[in-house]
């Protein structure tokens, strides 16, 4: 499995040079392959993680797919989990390309299945579950019911898909959404509970994440490229007075 590994900042200026960056990326594989990925069980091919270190995966049966990026930070973790005690045996299923961004979480009692190409936006969350039962409120779990999200899917800033629900092909779940019935397919929902706010045309070409990555191999060269273009007046004093004295720009 090759790991790729995005350090810096996209905000702030990266002031380290292009060596340190590739050396600290190093290290960083390293706690991905030996500590992170095993955590899985199943991770494809050319994941890209960006804060890895912010990245939790409780629980058995979690399953993701090539080239999935995930993006977290110290105060946004990223969580997967799965419940698999008693009667329930929970799992995530994830295809290939999907992005995951600091905040999102994806809980599973039973099933949640994740289609290709679908993105998450900061603080959205999946769940399978009400985690407690309506009357017996110290019984873990309660009602479960499965949850499927179709390809190319996109879940809006700290939205909510609740269980039972199987989102379409295309679809967008709006910032804030509610959704705790089916939404079809090339719709935007939005609002508490979520309702069809808008209707995408299906015939208009579209962008996906899975064109992002037709050529995966080509995709890391040119990020290499522009981290040596971009970090290429860099020096390692330079990097530590940035610490120590950082400027606005920096």
């Amino acid at each position: 499995m090759e790991i790729k590994y995005l350090g810096g900042n996209s905000i702030r200026q990266d002031n380290r040079p292009f060596w340190l960056k590739r050396l600290v990326s190093g290290f960083v594989n390293l706690y991905i392959k030996y500590h992170l990925a095993p955590q899985f069980e199943t991770l494809g091919e050319r994941p890209t993680f960006m804060g890895a270190r912010y990245v939790e995966i409780f629980g058995k049966g979690i399953n993701v797919g090539k080239s999935a990026t995930f993006v977290a930070t110290s105060d946004s973790y990223i969580r997967l989990t799965t419940w698999n005690l008693g009667e329930f045996n929970g799992k995530i299923y994830v295809d290939d390309y999907c992005l995951f961004t600091p905040g999102v979480r994806i809980a599973a009692a039973t099933e949640i299945k994740i289609g290709k190409g679908c993105m998450f936006a900061n603080g959205s969350y999946v769940s399978d579950a009400d985690w407690h039962g309506l009357y017996k409120r110290a019984e873990p779990v309660g009602s479960t019911k499965k949850v499927e999200l179709k390809d190319n899917v996109w879940i809006g800033d700290r939205a909510v898909v609740g269980k039972g629900v199987t989102i379409g092909q295309n679809s967008i779940v709006a910032a804030g959404a509610i959704v705790v019935k089916d939404v079809p397919e090339n719709v935007i929902v939005g609002g508490n509970p979520a309702g069809i706010i808008k209707e995408l045309d299906p015939k208009k070409q579209k962008v996906t994440r899975m064109d992002l990555f037709k050529d995966p191999k080509a995709l890391e060269e040119l990020y290499d490229y522009l981290d040596k273009i971009d970090l290429k007046q860099n020096h390692f004093l330079g990097w530590i007075r940035s610490l120590v004295t950082p400027s606005k720009k920096q």
